[in-house]
């Protein structure tokens, strides 16, 4: 008898590895998973990792995803925001859902569609990834051609640029030239932790209209 994957309990901050997995087995997943499910998922020819992240996590998504919908507002550049949507191209073998993700440059490719498949689509232009229990793995992200991933740990955001299918560790971001996106994201993110998300906040905007 075949177990289903609600029989299977995972607690959160904790990854479930499961090898040999087909690419039909991990879409019968999907599906079973449902639109609201909490776990995140990593797939790469056949092995499948299944995480549940902590609450911290997903607060330090909301966090600096709002920064970077604040930044791109105040420059007016268009996007469409595309959260932890499934990136996955099954030509690839590969599968992953960030933990929030942008189309910046692609944006008008991917307006008014509510699912991508980077079988057809452009992948995003920028994925964002909270380690606080896990490690992202950079090969998903790389195979399936993302062009720029944050990565946001215990010692603040890292950015990896795409170049030439290999990621390269960069200080600045091409989304945002110019401006010192590092030591924003640290300092606001940690204000949010200290005094608040709304103060925190208050005071990016004070910023951005001082600076930008």
């Amino acid at each position: 008898m075949l177990l289903k994957l609600q029989q299977i309990l995972i607690k959160p901050g904790q990854q479930m590895l499961l090898k040999d997995i087909s690419w039909q087995q991990l879409e019968n997943i999907f599906v079973e998973m449902g639109e609201k499910s909490a776990a995140r998922i990593s797939y790469s020819y056949g092995w499948l990792e299944i995480m549940v992240p902590l609450p911290e996590h997903e607060k330090d998504k909301e966090y600096i995803g709002e920064l970077v919908r604040i930044l791109l507002d105040k420059l007016k550049i268009d996007f469409e925001p595309f959260g932890s949507t499934t990136l996955k191209n099954e030509r690839s073998r590969q599968a992953v859902e960030p933990d929030t993700s942008f189309y910046i440059q692609n944006q008008t490719a991917i307006i008014g569609k509510n699912r991508i498949d980077l079988n057809i689509d452009p992948p995003p232009d920028l994925a964002i990834e909270i380690d606080i229990t896990s490690r992202t793995r950079f090969e998903n992200y790389e195979i399936l051609g993302v062009p720029e991933l944050w990565r946001y740990t215990q010692q603040g955001l890292e950015i990896s640029l795409l170049k030439e299918g290999k990621y390269i560790k960069s200080e600045s971001s091409p989304n945002f030239p110019d401006i010192p996106i590092v030591e924003l994201v640290n300092e606001y993110v940690q204000q949010c932790l200290t005094i608040g998300r709304s103060q925190a906040m208050r005071n990016f905007r004070d910023w951005v209209k001082n600076n930008l």
